[in-house]
This record gives structure tokens, C-alpha cells and sequence, in this order.
């Protein structure tokens, strides 16, 4: 099935001890505010001049790390596409997957509207 995707975001997740400080450091680093999102753990924004988001997540364990959360108008055939190539699902959370790499690393793959990606800011797939 067609479908679109792409790269949107850089994540940087941060255990809880260290999300303030961190959100510090990269609005400045960025010179970009970072408001909070949808709930405290996500502060984050467009990067401008940029097609690309960033996003400071407070972890509720772990150590910190950064992934990147890929966009598609089709998450069960994204999923699909991203497993042919040496993917794994780890879980679902909330309306999306995170998954993991053949590297290990852990990224998601995160549903977004039909219609707001096409040929001039995402990747067709067929």
C-alpha cells in the first residue's frame, strides 16, 4: 500500500533528576523555546529553518539517551516496511510503536493525520 513517512523529530530522553537542566541546555544551545506539549513529560518545538523537531522527554527510568520518532500516515504498513528491513517491535505505546534498530537502538514510529504528509516533506512508499 502507498504510504508516507519520515523523520521528524530528535528526541532526547533524560531521566526525570535531569530534565530541567537539560530542557535549560538546549533552548539555549537551540535559541528556540521549548514549551511543554501534551503533558510534562515533552517539551519541545519545530527547530527553525528546519524540518526537523526537538524534543526534550523525562524518562521515568532508564539512562539518557536520544532517538528519533519517524511519522507515517500508515503505521501498520511503516511498522511493516521498518520490520522487512531488520526491525523489532518492543511495544505499543499509546497510538504508536517503539521499536528497536538492527543496532539495538530504540526509535518510534508515530502515526500523523492523512494529508499532512505528501511528496514535497515526506518519503512515498509503495
Amino acid at each position: 500500500m502507498v504510504h508516507f513517512s519520515r523523520v521528524a523529530t530528535v528526541v532526547i530522553d533524560v531521566p526525570d533528576g535531569d530534565h530541567g537542566s537539560e530542557l535549560s541546555f538546549w533552548a539555549a544551545a537551540t535559541g528556540q523555546q521549548l514549551p511543554e506539549l501534551d503533558s510534562p513529560e515533552y517539551h519541545g518545538a519545530l527547530l527553525p529553518g528546519q524540518d526537523i523537531g526537538l524534543l526534550v522527554q523525562r524518562l521515568g527510568g532508564g539512562t539518557a539517551r536520544i532517538h528519533l520518532d519517524i511519522y507515517t500516515d500508515d503505521l501498520d504498513a511503516e511498522v511493516q516496511r521498518l520490520e522487512h528491513l531488520g526491525a523489532q517491535r518492543v511495544e505499543q505505546a499509546r497510538t504508536w510503536w517503539v521499536m528497536r534498530d538492527p543496532a539495538g537502538l530504540l526509535f518510534c514510529v508515530i502515526p500523523e493525520p492523512g494529508g499532512t504528509l505528501n511528496d514535497s516533506n515526506s518519503r512515498r512508499w509503495e
